[in-house]
């Protein structure tokens, strides 16, 4: 029997991607599953993006680049940075990889020894304390509950730092609650960082460009210039440009840092996808007006979910400000009893018995760091969205007390 390593027993498989998985095995068996779990756009990517990458395989650019991405790719992200964020990064302060997870992964395997503490505000998007796990350090949650809007607040995060504090994750918009934060909001946060040099801030951004409401997207560098030389921002096209699949996310951060993540990645996947480079070239120095057109079909999708989620009997959902997640509670609904007598004991017991007897895939809280809620993924048609709520109703209805 091959022996596993050790290290592996300190993390679990990805609750989303399992969860999608199981759905397609359950249609696969003939089950007929609505699933709300996919954190992907249910959007085409673009024609223009797509042609990108078949200029790119006709012209022979389908071989080995450099470790962390072609010069093109990475002057198109420098762009980006500029254009975007007003913030300013030279080619060797910037990385490619294959995905923004390979980023994050990178960044954590390169700085975190045995021991070091990562804060993690909670809920939080379900790999950030794994990959620290698996870096040997010892991720710190903060909870971040409703009342607060689902954010850090700066006293929270003062009472978290310690000597062994390497990192504070910022993911905003946010996976799963969909809350941001506000250029003030981080300043504030921004002060108490200040007082605490041995910290270093990774934040993730890969839902900047999915906000609500007409507000405006910040992020740390950006909001503290002090902090840009301990900050790595990172990014991608998986989420704006509905290229989950083609799996291209970077990170911008000082120049000794990304040395050593590209260190790393030499011995891992090497460079990302050339056929990918390409298209993302395309997709961050291209035509960016679809953005706003599938922003606002996501706040319509949002606002027809949250509503009719707050007439449900005991679910509670707060509007999200970005992001195309619900985080609604099932406070209410834990301790009541299923038609087979089974008593819901948690929000894992809810979304179970939501799959076993009304085929509705949907993932629970605490897969987030934060019960009793659930996640539903609103990146799906108005049709699936509906049949979404029909069965979440009538599953609803069915508890007793």
């Amino acid at each position: 029997m091959t022996r596993i390593a050790a290290r592996l027993n300190r993390i679990k498989p990805s609750p989303s991607s399992m969860a999608g998985q199981r759905a397609r095995e359950l249609k696969a068996q003939g089950r007929d599953i609505v699933g709300l779990t996919a954190g992907e756009p249910d959007f085409d990517t673009p024609d223009n993006i797509c042609e990108a990458a078949a200029r790119a395989m006709k012209s022979s650019k389908t071989k080995y680049t450099d470790v962390g991405g072609t010069p093109e790719l990475k002057e198109a992200i420098a762009g980006k940075f500029r254009r975007d964020n007003g913030l300013v990064y030279r080619p060797q302060e910037i990385i490619a990889g294959t995905g923004g997870k390979q980023v994050i992964f990178n960044a954590f395997m390169c700085t975190v020894e045995q021991g070091d503490e990562v804060i993690v505000p909670a809920p939080y998007w379900v790999s950030y304390p794994d990959i620290v796990l698996l870096a040997d350090g010892r991720p710190v949650f903060v909870d971040c509950p409703p009342e607060n809007g689902f954010k850090l607040r700066p006293q929270d995060l003062e009472a978290a730092i310690t000597p062994r504090t390497k990192w504070l994750v910022l993911n905003a918009p946010n996976n799963p609650s969909g809350a941001t934060y506000t250029m003030e909001e981080l300043q504030a946060l921004a002060q108490v960082l200040l007082r605490h040099p041995q910290v270093w801030v990774l934040t993730d951004d890969m839902y900047e460009h999915v906000l609500y409401d007409g507000r405006r997207f910040a992020t740390i560098a950006q909001a503290e210039p002090a902090l840009k030389d301990r900050t790595l921002t990172v990014n991608g096209v998986s989420k704006a440009y509905a290229m989950t699949g083609w799996r291209l996310g970077y990170g911008a951060g000082p120049a000794d840092l990304i040395k050593a993540m590209v260190k790393l990645q030499s011995q891992s996947t090497s460079n990302p996808s050339s056929i990918t480079q390409a298209a993302t070239v395309e997709a961050l120095m291209g035509p960016q007006d679809f953005i706003e057109e599938r922003k606002r079909v996501f706040q319509e999708r949002r606002d027809f979910m949250v509503d009719a989620l707050n007439r449900l009997p005991g679910v509670e959902c707060h509007r999200p400000d970005g992001a195309f997640y619900l985080y609604p509670s099932c406070r209410k609904l834990v301790g009541r009893v299923t038609p087979s007598g089974h008593r819901i004991q948690s929000d894992e017991d809810f979304v179970m018995y939501l799959l076993d007897a009304h085929n509705l895939a949907l993932l629970q809280g605490s897969a987030y760091g934060m019960s009793p809620f659930f996640r539903i993924s609103f990146a799906a048609s108005r049709e699936k969205l509906e049949e979404g709520l029909a069965r979440l109703a009538a599953a609803c209805t069915a508890l007793a007390d």
